[in-house]
């Protein structure tokens, strides 16, 4: 099987933010930033969805 989607920590998703992992959370909280996969007592952001945050953002400094 191939994943073509990973899933990343909340550090991995952070660093790609470049952004500090409390302030992730934050983002998290106000919905900037999408809720987690939840794998058992893990939180999980399937790549994608963390390069979306940043294409959302470049779509919105365009305005």
């Amino acid at each position: 099987m191939r994943i073509t989607d990973p899933l990343l920590t909340v550090r991995e998703s952070a660093r790609i933010l470049q952004i500090s992992v409390p302030t992730f959370w934050r983002r998290v909280a106000d919905g900037t930033v999408p809720k987690p996969v939840k794998l058992g007592g893990l939180s999980k952001w399937p790549e994608s969805e963390i390069l979306a945050v940043i294409e959302q953002a470049k779509a919105r400094r365009g305005k």
